[in-house]
């Protein structure tokens, strides 16, 4: 029976890209704040696809990095507009259908692991609408539409920070899983 292999396991199994990252830059953005020291990571990361997720360079980076992007991709869409703003701007599958919650998990960003999963029974049961082309008034109907997700924002507003330094505190004990550090 074959194992199967969980997102954890993938960086020895693929070649993916090598992101390197100064380590006086990291600890300089470090000392910046938290989200300047994910920033360190993701724009390496965005840099390394080309500014660009699709077929084409999803398999340059590996499990961790494509988790640490995916919050990324969370955070700024979800403080903007919301998940209707996150979903319309095409991460819902990258978000709900990946293995981002587990991992979230395996943060420490207990809370908004719980919240994802939340997140995904509504994406899942209307994920056609939410995905559609829309005009802007289309858009804007939506966010009445799909009230379930208010009450996840304010949640994730409330805990936002909290999750914010458990990722960082993660990533700064795992740093090789996330990047190839260099002096």
């Amino acid at each position: 029976m074959k194992k199967k292999r969980s997102f954890v396991d993938q960086r020895h199994t693929h070649n993916y890209m090598s992101v390197t990252i100064q380590g006086s830059r990291l600890k300089q953005a470090a000392v910046q704040g938290m989200d300047t020291f994910l920033a360190v990571f993701t724009d390496a990361y965005l840099e390394a696809i080309g500014g660009k997720l699709d077929e084409k360079t999803m398999d340059r980076l590996n499990g961790w990095q494509h988790s640490l992007l995916a919050y990324h991709f969370f955070q700024e869409e979800v403080l903007q507009g919301g998940f209707i703003q996150l979903i319309q701007n095409g991460y819902g599958r990258y978000i709900f259908h990946n293995p981002f919650a587990k991992a979230l998990k395996l943060f420490g960003a207990i809370d908004l692991s719980k919240l994802i999963y939340k997140g995904r029974e509504i994406y899942d049961a209307h994920q056609k609408e939410l995905e559609r082309e829309t005009t802007e008034e289309e858009f804007l109907a939506m966010y009445e539409q799909f009230e379930a997700f208010d009450e996840l924002e304010e949640r994730y507003f409330e805990i936002e920070e909290e999750c914010t330094t458990a990722i960082a505190q993660y990533i700064d004990e795992h740093l090789a899983d996330f990047a190839d550090i260099i002096d």
